[in-house]
């Protein structure tokens, strides 16, 4: 995938849900005229409800150009593509089945466009998946919606911070269907393809990948359940076995209080909520959402639609710009061999040691 306007790498920006802070925080990141010293932005929405919210905002002088295409966006200014009804209407912080329509179309022609290789990088603005799904969405998020679309059956939902990556085995899902689908098979291919994304996305050479277990304390040889030993522990003997460097399974409270992760280049969670409340701890809400293991670069801010300040024009963009900067990070690694590593590593001799 190369650079193809000016020299830059052309980045796509769905819009999310419309009644929320999507449009503000697109809006707050690209006012930086340092960000399109790499890139150009076009995004997937609605010309009339961005204006909507420039003016909600107290942003209504800022400039767009109204596209049809991706042919139409001209560099260093805000492109928008409309994909929307002419008659939606906008709700603040509502969720709505039109707010749902219109993040799936923006999805839907976003992704299109990234298939058909006129995007280089794709950012989604924070949806509400449930009026998504009312709008006909299938798809626990857009990640999935998007490996399906590639016809990739192999991929990894990460969150990035500054302190930690933490990577799932699941996708968001009931808690009580999270066994049906808890394999050894599957762990072994998220721990697989988390490995490559490590050296192919973030330029390391030698992984270091930390998995935690499902049980509490890890089951604490088999007093707390046998996920462990029957799903878990075979997955990374297998692993092992292709020399990839993984340790675990790990009690989680044991790992994050004693900030174990910090020694790791990756930690692959089984769950959802397994990752996610130990990252928001660690991280805030500045972190982004990547997902790897996909033949393209998407990532997207890691908070909802908020609906309860959409509108009030004090949305924090730095996840939202946090997300680009991560892209376009990735997009470098991708071309080089080697890269440098933000996060310690264990050395052999303490990785063998057991953290409780």
């Amino acid at each position: 995938m190369e650079k193809k306007s000016n020299n830059k790498y052309v980045v796509g920006i769905t819009h999310g849900d419309i009644n929320g802070i999507g449009y503000e925080v697109i809006f707050k990141a690209l006012s930086d005229p340092a960000i399109y010293d790499d890139c150009t932005f076009v995004i997937y929405g609605s010309p009339k409800i961005a204006a909507f919210h420039r003016k909600q905002i107290n942003l209504a002088n800022t400039v767009v150009n109204n596209a049809t295409s991706v042919e139409d966006i001209v560099p260093n200014a805000i492109n928008i593509i409309n994909v929307c009804d002419e008659n939606t209407r906008v709700d603040l912080g509502c969720s709505t089945i039109q707010a749902g329509e219109c993040s799936v179309a923006a999805v839907h022609r976003a992704v299109a466009d990234l298939k058909n290789n006129m995007l280089d990088i794709l950012i989604n603005a924070p949806a509400d998946v449930s009026n998504m799904m009312d709008a006909g969405f299938k798809f626990a998020g857009v990640p999935e919606f998007i490996a399906h679309d590639l016809s990739y059956r192999n991929f990894v939902l990460m969150m990035l911070g500054d302190k930690i990556r933490i990577a799932t085995v699941t996708s968001p899902m009931p808690l009580g269907n999270v066994l049906n689908v808890l394999t050894a098979d599957k762990i072994y291919w998220k721990i697989k393809t988390l490995n490559k994304s490590l050296k192919d996305d973030f330029a390391i050479r030698k992984p270091r990948i930390a998995v935690l277990g499902f049980n509490p304390f890890a089951s604490n040889n088999g007093a707390f359940g046998q996920e462990e030993a029957e799903r878990i522990m075979p997955a990374i003997d297998k692993a092992t076995e292709e020399d990839i460097v993984v340790f675990g399974p790990y009690s989680p409270d044991g790992f994050f209080a004693s900030e174990a992760y910090m020694k790791f280049d990756a930690v692959l969670a089984m769950t959802y909520d397994q990752a996610a409340v130990p990252f928001r701890i660690i991280e805030g809400y500045k972190g982004v959402c990547y997902t790897g293991g996909l033949p393209v670069v998407c990532t997207s801010p890691l908070h909802g639609p908020a609906y309860d300040i959409a509108g009030n024009g004090v949305a924090d963009d730095t996840s939202m710009r946090n997300a680009i900067y991560r892209a376009v990070d990735i997009m470098y690694n991708k071309k080089i061999l080697d890269g440098i590593v933000p996060l310690k590593k264990l050395t052999e001799h303490e990785a063998d040691k057991k953290i409780c």
